[in-house]
């Protein structure tokens, strides 16, 4: 048991809003509860003063994803905050992307007294370091103590101002004492027009001198994994260097993009007449086992680009290279000889009018068509799922001549959780229209993220969800081949495919959603077209049993027509 401190817990929780505020903090998400009162009304006054924005869910799991969102899309800060007891544990799964994504996420869970703990007190338990490993800064804020040293280290251990330390989640982990609400008499500041907190113009690509003629002529790639940024399409172009780039990088487009690039690897491989000499890395590749398996090729040299420390992986455990200025990855990479940058574009477009080709031969949707469509036609922001979704759009997405929005997904552990909650906090973040591209399972393991409290701020958000009555990504894996083996009956698809007979069109009317269903690609097409205003659902009908044999087409399209080109090149 420790002494009781001096302070009151409103006046304590006053001290540490102002001292987030003065870390930049400007939005908070609050879960209600009684234990974390002092800080919900501390939040309250200053939002009254227009110093910060409070969103309000009533689930902890969607408001962590919400906070993580925000961050994302604002790239500042972002508090959440939660009462005692299991409230805290429903964060660890936003808490843990963000480790791995390396987002500013503020976690203030609170506390019972310690006087309290350990007698069975209702909702108590231990919450110091709950998060483990998955935090940067974790500490106990004693009932009646000054947090403000606390919140400062926590806001500099967040926002990776400790040095050789990314950015990540920290928590704070703040007890009170009763009384938990302001004393008689007390009200809330004169309420305050609020600032624009963030404004976000969009992506906008980068210029970079060309390449010294003295640098040597190599045959490398540009692999722009997830966050690589603009830098990477720059780095490819003065270079004149083929680039790879995942949709989430936020370099897929410019003069050297390709786009069906994970099905053309096999044809630059060692016994091909040009083979790939190098790969220079931007970002964190995440999405295809024919770029994992050019990585670990031994007699591939690799080099990544890492200007600041990053969370996804540990130093030691990968075999690129690492270097923090571009000139010196230029030494590495080398300038692509005209012929090599030549072979991969021609190639390159010879295989999407392919892949093209497929997709146009059916009307009705599909999973690559879904994808190709939402990447043509999404602007301000676009929000890719985990699971199939950024996948289609990888394999289909044509790039183009200038990026057209900016890009999230949750890859710091690609799990499907919480993606609805993510893409809401992106939009109100940045105040931009926003697409959400998802899988059926995906929209349903976070439906709870489409509840907004009566008053609280809606987003302008489109979501896409391709119905196909469960887990497709599954039947493109090892487990489709089992399935088509037969020797484990309806296993498969029981385990994996998850079907289900959800109506979506009745969980968007219980939300008060708007919602459109269609069929074919020209349908999609037109209801993205439509302004967006509010929340609308446009939910793609297709089935799951073509899935295998489509994608077996377009390899084979793919295959054909990349061949022909190299073979005359």
């Amino acid at each position: 048991m420790t002494s009781q401190g001096s302070l009151s817990s409103l006046a304590a929780a006053r001290i540490a809003v102002k001292a987030l505020l003065d870390g930049g903090v400007r939005h908070a998400v609050v879960a209600p509860g009684s234990r974390s009162a002092p800080m919900a009304y501390a939040l309250a006054e200053a939002e009254a003063v227009g110093r910060i924005r409070i969103l309000v869910r009533i689930d902890e799991r969607s408001a962590g994803f919400t906070a993580l969102g925000l961050a994302l899309s604002t790239g500042a800060p972002v508090a959440v905050l939660t009462t005692s007891g299991t409230a805290v544990g429903n964060l660890l799964p936003a808490v843990m992307e963000a480790n791995h994504a390396a987002v500013p996420l503020v976690v203030l869970s609170a506390d019972r007294p310690a006087e309290l703990l350990g007698t069975g007190a209702n909702q108590t338990t231990i919450q110091l370091d709950i998060f483990g490993e998955h935090v940067r800064f974790a500490v106990d804020v004693a009932a009646g103590a000054d947090p403000q040293r606390a919140v400062e280290t926590a806001i500099y251990a967040a926002t990776g101002a400790l040095e050789g330390t990314p950015p990540g989640p920290v928590q704070l982990n703040l007890a009170f004492r009763d009384p938990l609400v302001p004393e008689h008499g007390e009200s809330l500041p004169a309420a305050q027009g609020h600032g624009i907190f963030h404004y976000d113009a969009g992506p906008q690509p980068m210029s970079m001198s060309p390449a010294p003629a003295e640098l040597p002529e190599r045959r490398t790639v540009v692999l722009a994994g997830h966050d690589a940024g603009p830098v990477a399409e720059a780095f490819a172009r003065a270079h004149g260097l083929p680039l790879l780039a995942e949709p989430s990088s936020n370099a897929r487009f410019g003069p050297n993009a390709v786009g069906p690039y994970r099905l053309m690897l096999e044809h630059f491989g060692r016994d091909s007449a040009l083979p790939i000499e190098r790969v220079v890395v931007f970002g964190r590749p995440t999405l295809s086992r024919p770029v994992a398996a050019l990585l670990a090729r031994e007699d591939v040299p690799a080099a990544m680009y890492e200007p600041v420390p990053v969370a996804w992986y540990e130093h030691g455990r990968r075999r690129e290279e690492r270097f923090e200025s571009l000139a010196d990855l230029a030494e590495f990479s080398g300038r692509g000889p005209s012929e090599w940058l030549d072979a991969w574009l021609l190639a390159g477009a010879a295989a999407q009018r392919a892949l093209d080709l497929v997709l146009e031969s059916s009307p009705e949707a599909n999973g690559p068509a879904v994808g190709a469509k939402v990447w043509t036609q999404a602007r301000g922001q676009l929000v890719l799922g985990s699971s199939n979704g950024i996948r289609d759009v990888d394999l289909a997405g044509a790039p183009a001549p200038e990026p057209l929005a900016t890009v999230y997904a949750n890859r710091g552990l690609a799990g499907i959780d919480g993606t609805i909650s993510t893409a809401t906090g992106i939009a109100l973040g940045a105040g931009r229209e926003t697409t959400l591209l998802v899988g059926d399972v995906t929209f349903l393991h976070d439906a709870g993220g489409l509840l907004l409290g009566a008053g609280e701020p809606g987003p302008d958000l489109r979501i896409v969800v391709l119905n196909d009555a469960g887990g497709g990504i599954f039947g493109l894996l090892e487990h489709g081949k089992v399935a088509d083996d037969g020797g484990y009956g309806t296993a498969v698809e029981r385990l994996f495919g998850t079907p289900h007979s959800v109506d979506i069109s009745a969980l968007a009317a219980a939300y008060g959603v708007g919602h459109v269903s269609v069929r074919t690609t020209a349908e999609l097409a037109t209801a993205l077209a439509l302004p967006l205003k509010g929340r609308s659902i446009v939910e793609v009908r297709t089935d799951r049993a073509g899935l295998r044999p489509l994608h077996a087409r377009i390899r084979a399209a793919v295959a054909s027509a990349v061949s022909q080109v190299l073979v005359g090149a």
